[in-house]
């Protein structure tokens, strides 16, 4: 059984954080996710460091979907370099572990 993963990445506002959101399991890249409330990011850009407001995105998905994922990020997001990390869910139950399976096995797209 291939390992779940959770996926992140920020989004500028909350507009395009749905809309990927949704694009990401309407394609069965992932099976959720969760757009988080608006947060401050402090981060070096171009040598300065930056202070914006963003959305992160909990994406649940398959390790086998990764590299699809991350393509699909890349090519739709307004960043020129989006944040896409990816952590091992090494601890999740069962049943939710077997609800991601069904859903990225699904036919339905």
């Amino acid at each position: 059984m291939p390992d779940a993963i959770i996926v992140f990445t920020t989004a500028p506002n909350e507009e395009e954080a749905r809309s990927l959101a949704g694009l990401i399991v309407e394609r069965r890249l992932a099976a959720c996710v969760q757009v988080l409330p608006k947060m401050t990011s402090v981060y070096v850009w171009e040598g300065a460091v930056q202070t914006d407001a963003e959305h992160l995105l909990l994406i649940k998905t398959l390790d086998e979907k990764f590299d699809e994922l991350a393509e699909f990020i890349r090519a739709n997001h307004s960043y020129q370099v989006p944040e896409i990390a990816a952590v091992r869910a090494s601890s999740m139950s069962v049943a939710y572990r077997e609800w991601i399976g069904e859903v990225l096995a699904s036919d339905d797209t």
